[in-house]
């Protein structure tokens, strides 16, 4: 279950517990998937931070903080997450990772 707290202005944090996924391009990358229920409270706030069809974050995973954007997919939102923090926090592919996010812009 995702927990979520709105700003005042709009954006929200939001933590959930999501699956890292791998997406094949040219280069292999990796996404934790949002459940539903967090992607629709994204949705309730993304028409006041979307930029060129993304929605940007930071995000906090364990200790490692990071600014990225996530990209529509699949009727939820993937959150990219670059080795580094992978490396940082011990996790990989198909492993279940908690998760929080400030959406929107400063």
């Amino acid at each position: 279950m995702s927990s979520a707290r709105i700003w005042e202005g709009g954006g929200m944090e939001i933590e959930f517990d999501g699956e890292v996924v791998e997406w094949r391009g040219p280069a292999p990358f990796y996404f934790v998937v949002l459940p539903l229920d967090a992607a629709d409270l994204v949705d309730e706030v993304k028409a006041e931070v979307v930029y060129w069809g993304v929605v940007p974050v930071r995000a906090q995973i364990g200790e490692t903080e990071f600014e990225t954007a996530m990209f529509p997919r699949e009727e939820t939102w993937f959150l990219p997450v670059k080795a580094a923090v992978r490396k940082a926090e011990a996790f990989g592919l198909g492993d279940v990772v908690a998760v929080r996010i400030d959406v929107g812009r400063d």
